[in-house]
């Protein structure tokens, strides 16, 4: 065996634009199965990156268990595609979002971020039910009751009208990943209720994406789920206006109601 010369090449190096690529930031669960996919599903690939950290979690999926993610946070932002602009970071956990708040989320994410947009499923589809023009909400989840009420008390919160939620009961967030496909289109019918203006599906972990379009056509009306209102929340806040994911829900028929992600936690007026 032989080795030919090592030498530096007399190529001039030319650099593309930083900017010629969108740059998103994903804070997945270490035990998250369905995040990353969706939104890659859900992105114009040649257009935006999604650079992917993930946070130290432990089932079960219990509100104690979602509370003790809040100080990970900020190592988990800073380790995101350090030293690149990012248009927005999402952390891809909606029942944590809600036991935390989603003021909590953005201060801790933007301590290692400063000044980037904070998107969290629940403020994503706060956003999303104020611009589809929606009060009156039916909601599926698949945890228990126990991390199901606060979820309820949120959006009622934010002056949604929660005419039901009904849960799954499941416990840990792998199983929630692996929910069949039957199982998730008969309990989303189940759940809904004919005077709800929308159905909000929870947990970014719940392969929900691809059943969007079905649902809406079988319940003629709107359907939203954690990882499809956060994408479209991302897309919008980076000025993709006119981005459509197709097959994805009439959300992406619809843009971003607010000047920036924060006002998302608002109450919807």
């Amino acid at each position: 065996m032989s080795i030919g010369p090592v030498s530096l090449s007399g190529q001039a190096v030319r650099l593309d634009n930083p900017d010629s690529f969108i740059r998103f930031g994903l804070i997945a669960l270490a035990t998250d199965l369905t995040s990353e996919h969706d939104f890659y599903r859900q992105m114009p690939q040649e257009r935006v990156a999604t650079h992917v950290s993930r946070v130290a979690y432990e089932n079960p999926t219990s509100v104690e268990n979602l509370a003790k993610m809040a100080p990970r946070l900020t190592d988990a932002a800073g380790l995101i595609a350090p030293g690149e602009t990012l248009r927005a970071i999402c952390y891809s956990c909606t029942a944590a979002s809600v036991v935390i708040g989603d003021d909590k989320v953005r201060a801790a994410i933007q301590q290692a971020r400063p000044g980037v947009e904070v998107v969290t499923p629940p403020g994503a589809a706060l956003a999303a039910f104020r611009a589809l023009g929606a009060r009156r909400i039916s909601i599926l989840t698949p945890y228990t009751v126990e991390t199901s009420t606060p979820m309820a008390a949120y959006f009622a919160a934010q002056g949604l009208d929660v005419l039901n939620l009904e849960c799954l009961g499941l416990k840990d967030d792998r199983e929630m990943a692996r929910v069949s496909s039957r199982t998730i289109i008969d309990a989303a019918i189940a759940a809904h209720r004919e005077e709800a203006e929308a159905v909000f599906i929870s947990c970014t972990n719940l392969p929900v994406l691809e059943h969007i379009g079905e649902l809406e056509k079988r319940l003629g009306k709107p359907v939203v789920s954690s990882n499809q209102a956060s994408a479209w929340a991302m897309a919008r806040l980076a000025g993709l206006a006119d981005h459509k994911s197709p097959g994805h829900g009439v959300l992406y028929d619809r843009q971003w109601p607010f000047s920036k992600a924060s006002q998302a936690t608002g109450e919807i007026a």
